[in-house]
């Protein structure tokens, strides 16, 4: 069989990635992607105001909550980790490089892909809420936190229906990362005693992210600039290379203060 014209990733579609309607959500993204600051401004309220209400008040445990809470999103990123990764593998193997981060089809015609980016869009309001447990559990809210979520969900609903190339690696990437990352808070909430290199390992990853990123970013502005096909435009590229540089350094930073200073910023860090 020849594998070059067939995404391994489409070949067993479950259910509901059969019945997704790839169009109809592009179309709602188009017309509503500036709901996306409306979120953002509504997280900031409450997170915000959260904060005011309850610096008088008495620290609410909800460790079964979170738990249930990080249990259920690193459950989540496994699942899509596991099904996205097998089409950029496919990408890179049998249409070349420049291909997988030039050319965003993907999100359009691979059914099993074009559910996952759907949902990986959506699951960026749904982790705002990560924050709400730090509010309640009065833990340290650093910037980094609360920036990267709101930043994160404003440019992914920005560039996704634009379906650039570099959003097969930008994805795939944050789903593995993620897969780690809540599968480690989930553990620790359940008072697992883990080493401290498993932490170290997860800034790691997140540096190796956003470098990775801004890579790709730069590789396709070169392929854009050249002439040649690629699925992403100037504006997109500024936007995405001046959120990963922020991120880079600014995870830098926090692997700088907690691991090598070692002057925690703060103790327990979700991405």
């Amino acid at each position: 069989m020849d594998m070059s014209n067939r995404d391994p990733a489409n070949m067993t579609f479950l259910p509901f990635e059969k019945n997704h309607d790839a169009h109809a959500f592009d179309d709602y993204l188009r017309r509503h992607w500036t709901d996306s600051f409306i979120y953002s401004g509504i997280y900031v309220i409450v997170v915000f105001g959260g904060q005011v209400v309850m610096k008088h008040r008495e620290r609410f445990e909800l460790r079964s909550s979170l738990a249930v809470w990080s249990g259920l999103l690193a459950a989540f990123s496994i699942m899509g980790t596991i099904r996205m990764v097998p089409e950029l593998i496919w990408a890179v193997k049998y249409k070349g490089f420049e291909y997988s981060y030039c050319n965003g089809s993907f999100l359009e015609h691979g059914k099993v892909s074009s559910f996952w980016g759907c949902v990986f869009a959506l699951s960026k309001v749904v982790e705002l809420g990560d924050t709400v447990f730090i509010v309640l559990r009065k833990q340290q809210l650093i910037f980094l936190h609360w920036y990267h979520h709101i930043t994160v969900l404003i440019y992914v609903w920005y560039s996704y229906p634009d379906h650039i190339g570099t959003a097969r690696y930008f994805m795939v990437m944050n789903y593995t990362v993620h897969s780690v990352m809540y599968s480690y808070y989930t553990l620790r909430v359940l008072k697992y005693r883990l080493p401290k290199w498993i932490s170290m390992l997860i800034t790691s990853l997140q540096l190796v992210q956003m470098f990775s990123a801004i890579t790709v970013t730069i590789t396709s502005y070169n392929a854009l600039s050249s002439g040649r096909e690629c699925a992403t435009n100037y504006k997109n590229i500024g936007w995405s290379l001046l959120m990963y540089f922020s991120y880079l350094v600014l995870f830098a930073r926090f692997f700088y203060m907690n691991y090598i200073r070692k002057s925690p910023v703060v103790h327990e860090k979700k991405q």
